[in-house]
């Protein structure tokens, strides 16, 4: 069980890059116009310019957070730091989690509005299932460790 929790902690250290730069969504102003894509990283640059503050917390959120869980988890599962710090390791990756509920809550605000068409990416399902896995991996890993 152990090892299966390691190939899957290790393999969302390259999904989670994969899933900032793919399509979270498709967005377009009207009808007439193309749809422009819009990823983590593309969604990052634009607040960057109009929002610091707010670019600071999604960056926090969207990259450091997921990626700093899964590297501890990954400490953890080699016996590299202490298991003591895996609710510490929980409670940050579920600040990955508000990332996915502010897109999924633009696209809601977006579609109500009614002026422009927006449709889903599959950059956004990647990215919630890598937010998803992490969690999962967190909650299964006491009783690996405990079973190894």
């Amino acid at each position: 069980m152990l090892t299966i929790l390691r190939i899957a902690n290790l393999s969302l250290l390259i999904l989670f890059p994969i899933a900032w730069f793919a399509p979270l969504m498709r967005a377009g102003l009207l009808p007439l116009f193309g749809l422009s894509e819009i990823s983590v990283i593309s969604g990052m640059q634009a607040l960057w310019d109009s929002d610091v503050a707010l670019a600071l917390l999604v960056t926090a959120f969207a990259l450091f957070a997921p990626y700093l869980k899964t590297i501890g988890l990954a400490l953890v599962h080699f016996n590299l730091l202490k298991d003591q710090t895996l609710p510490v390791l929980s409670w940050i990756g579920k600040l990955a989690m508000a990332d996915v509920f502010l897109v999924a809550l633009y696209i809601v605000v977006f579609k109500g509005v009614g002026i422009g068409r927006i449709e889903t990416g599959w950059g956004l399902y990647l990215f919630t299932a890598c937010i998803l896995a992490s969690i999962v991996i967190a909650a299964f890993t006491p009783k690996a460790k405990a079973t190894a």
